[in-house]
């Protein structure tokens, strides 16, 4: 299988206002991609990002629940090569509290809907790429669901299935489809958190590094890596693991 390459590639990458969105549009510049459209709900939040390089990052509007932004996006873009769907929300709420379904309904608006939505959007733009890529912005708690953050994991869950599926489909037409599943990063969404905690930047890399190698699957931290051995191991034990954090 040939390299996976940054250089000269046009990419999109939503919630690039701050975390693991930023750091994906840092990442892709410094690899040498000649367009990166960096999106957010306020485009104004962007000119500090877009001030490193305005020949080739490019500032969008997109609120990925947004139908109406997506098409202005995918109307706007004619080529694309790499699509990565970061941009996310996470509420601390659990299945049981008196907010769950609203929580729930919001969250999966924006982490499952919203992905699901402007993938199938930009997909002709995709499928005219010589090498191509969806990048998908799961967590580990979507792997065995987190309690403290149960509709979040739920959300997280479904990208996950989505990513397999997604990846089933688009193989035969050669459009790589990779899922990443951080575990506590250092960004505003983990605030709060006693944990220890990964770099934006070390999602970012760890990324583009198994993209570059073929491989499907990115647990970018050590958190991630070792509950997802656990998890290999004896699935309920993770859940249990988990559990305890309640």
């Amino acid at each position: 299988m040939e390299h996976f390459t940054i250089q000269d590639k046009v990419a999109l990458v939503t919630g690039s206002n701050r975390g693991i969105g930023e750091a994906y549009v840092q990442e892709l510049l410094a690899a040498g991609a000649k367009k990166i459209y960096a999106t957010a709900r306020d485009p104004d939040s962007l000119n500090a990002l877009v001030e490193q390089n305005p020949a080739v990052i490019e500032p969008l509007l997109l609120d990925v629940t947004n139908a109406k932004h997506i098409k202005s996006v995918a109307d706007k873009i004619d080529s694309l090569d790499i699509l990565i769907n970061n941009a996310g929300i996470v509420n601390a709420c659990t299945f049981t509290a008196d907010n769950a379904l609203e929580i729930a309904r919001l969250e999966m608006e924006t982490n499952y809907f919203g992905p699901l939505q402007l993938t199938r959007a930009l997909l002709p733009q995709l499928r005219k790429s010589k090498q191509a890529a969806v990048v998908n912005i799961s967590s580990i708690a979507g792997i065995s669901n987190f309690p403290v953050i149960g509709p979040y994991s739920a959300t997280k869950a479904a990208m996950h299935s989505y990513t397999q599926g997604l990846r089933a489909e688009l193989a035969q037409v050669g459009i790589q489809v990779v899922g990443v599943y951080p575990g506590p990063i250092d960004t505003r969404m983990a605030d709060g958190w006693e944990i220890e905690k990964a770099q934006p930047e070390q999602v970012a890399q760890k990324t583009f590094a198994a993209l570059s190698e073929g491989e499907n699957d990115v647990f970018p931290d050590d958190f991630s890596k070792q509950m997802y051995a656990t998890f290999l191991g004896h699935p309920q034990e993770l859940e249990k693991v988990f559990s305890e954090m309640l």
